[in-house]
């Protein structure tokens, strides 16, 4: 993806910046120290509080720079340019959606309450973030854009997502019940619900979001009763017509890692 930047977004030159870092998806430098790690998550705290004050689009990396008490070669170090500020965003969150839904889903085994329980507790998280939600939508809404939810650089944060719905599956009284063709896709299938849920939620502008927390409190006991269905016999070809179409065509648009460049090939002897 090209980013463009005006003249006061542009990043400096390289030798301006630190040196060289490991890099993470999308060009954002991984701290490899304590001081480094704490100086990341100051410039992301300070975006996202400018953000909620200001608006995305009218903060800028150098004011988040200045608010900060850093140099702007030192922010665009970390973050490659603002729109890297939202993956950062998700990355962070994403983090702390899969440990808040854990805490509270301990010792819960029905399956559809541990669900809900996930759904909601992401709306808690992002909560503070709902104001300027849509102005992050609008980026990650793009299909070519790296910081869509789908993209190869957004496979670190949705491989954590995953892995959390695989949490609410195994550890509930539904799973050893399951079609194991099924049980392996499902984590997949329940992220891709989150999804719905959050494009319910960026547009909805009812008090505290009710109209999608009551879209969760209906949604999931319809969702767990239709999963637990696919347990039974009759339902077996259902089940395993609905997985070839997942894996054709649902699980291929969705990267899962970095994106590798193709090899040259081979120069031909003369």
């Amino acid at each position: 993806m090209d980013h463009k930047h005006s003249p006061d977004e542009r990043p400096p030159a390289p030798s301006q910046a630190p040196g060289p870092a490991e890099e993470l998806p999308g060009g954002r430098a991984r701290p490899k120290t304590g001081k480094s790690e704490q100086t990341r998550a100051l410039i992301l705290e300070t975006a996202m509080r400018l953000f909620r004050e200001r608006g995305y689009e009218k903060t800028t990396m150098r004011a988040i720079a200045q608010e900060a008490g850093v140099s702007v070669g030192n922010a665009y170090y970390y973050f490659e340019s603002k729109e890297f500020l939202i993956q950062g965003f998700y990355d962070r969150m994403t983090y702390e959606h899969a440990a808040d839904a854990a805490v509270r889903m301990a010792g819960v085994r029905e399956f559809d309450v541990r669900l809900r329980i996930a759904l909601e507790s992401w709306l808690d998280c992002a909560a503070d973030y709902h104001e300027f939600a849509a102005q992050f939508f609008r980026t990650a809404a793009d299909p070519d854009s790296s910081l869509s939810p789908f993209s190869n650089e957004s496979h670190p944060a949705r491989a954590t997502a995953v892995d959390l719905f695989r949490d609410v599956l195994t550890g509930s009284d539904l799973a050893p019940k399951l079609d194991p063709e099924l049980a392996d896709l499902l984590p997949d299938l329940l992220w891709l619900h989150l999804m719905v849920v959050v494009l319910y939620w960026v547009f909805d502008r009812t008090p505290d979001t009710e109209r999608t927390r009551e879209f969760v409190r209906r949604s999931t006991p319809f969702v767990a009763r239709l999963i637990a269905l696919s347990r039974y016999r009759v339902f077996r070809p259902m089940v395993r017509d609905a997985k070839s179409l997942i894996q054709d065509f649902v699980l291929p648009t969705i990267g899962r890692t970095a994106v590798t460049r193709p090899t040259p090939a081979p120069k031909r002897r003369t």
